[in-house]
């Protein structure tokens, strides 16, 4: 019996040891789990994934509200500021109008106040010089009455 018989028999013990303590069924088992563990954590992250990709999707839609909403408030306050500069215009409008009412009224007050101030310069003028000419000419209890008279005639004219 030489080594390589006895190599033979050693190798077919070994392989009759490992047949009787299962080390096949056992090896089966760990990959067979660690197959099972690769599969869970595959199935975690795809659904990790998912969750990530519908996290994404809802930022991107409240990133799209937030510009739109953005853009409606810029779009208001545009129209706003057209209003009140239109406000503002008429505002301005109605003041220069108002104050050009204003001074066109005082400017006729003055104007009237000047014509009436001319006409009782010139009736008091008048009045003088009529009663210098009627005093000159007429003497006596008529003048007097007639001179009177024509400076009453006179002031019931200019007013």
């Amino acid at each position: 019996m030489d080594a390589t018989f006895w190599a033979f028999v050693a190798l077919v013990i070994f392989l009759g040891v490992v047949v009787y303590l299962k080390v096949p069924g056992k090896m089966t088992d760990g990959l067979d789990a660690r197959a099972s563990r690769i599969a869970n954590e595959l199935e975690e992250a795809r659904r990790l994934r998912e969750e990530a990709q519908a996290l994404l999707a809802e930022y991107q839609r409240k990133q799209r509200d937030a510009e739109k909403e953005a853009a409606d408030i810029v779009a208001q306050a545009e129209v706003n500021a057209q209003r009140m500069t239109e406000e503002a215009k008429h505002a301005l409008e109605e003041l220069v109008a108002r104050r050009t009412r204003m001074v066109e009224t005082k400017i006729a007050q003055a104007e009237a106040q000047a014509l009436q101030e001319v006409r009782a310069t010139a009736a008091d003028a008048a009045v003088a010089a009529a009663e210098r000419i009627l005093s000159a000419k007429v003497t006596g209890k008529a003048a007097d009455d007639q001179i009177s008279a024509a400076i009453s005639e006179i002031k019931t004219r200019l007013q």
